[in-house]
């Protein structure tokens, strides 16, 4: 059990110290790549982030919620300009539409008339 104990100490007093080897050479790089101009080479290089469908789905909903909430909370402003002098609509009669139907017939009429007499 001992041995185990002892191996295990060992490995990781290895890996304390391959992981400050990594760090001196990723500061080494870093150094090599800002005096070469090049150091957002390295950060191109990372993959882009992956979202599952679900992530998608929850941040979705997330942001109709608030923007449900943000449309909630401007409607009584609005319904309060809307009670404030609103015109009222005018309504055409029957009558009156057959009049202007009428009119625009006859002047179409008259317009096709001078185009024919012009060809």
């Amino acid at each position: 059990m001992a041995n185990l104990e002892n191996a295990l100490q060992e490995l990781r007093a290895e890996h304390r110290t391959a992981q400050l080897q990594v760090e001196k050479l990723d500061q080494a790089i870093s150094v090599i790549e800002s005096l070469n101009g090049s150091g957002t080479a390295r950060n191109a290089s990372q993959p882009k982030r992956i979202l599952s469908a679900a992530s998608r789905r929850k941040m979705a909903l997330a942001q109709k919620a608030r923007w449900a909430k943000a449309r909630q909370a401007s409607k009584p402003i609005a319904s309060a300009a809307k009670t404030t002098s609103v015109p009222a609509k005018h309504i055409m009669s029957a009558s009156a539409r057959r009049k202007i139907a009428a009119f625009q017939r006859a002047r179409w009429a008259k317009i096709r008339a001078k185009g024919k007499k012009a060809a």
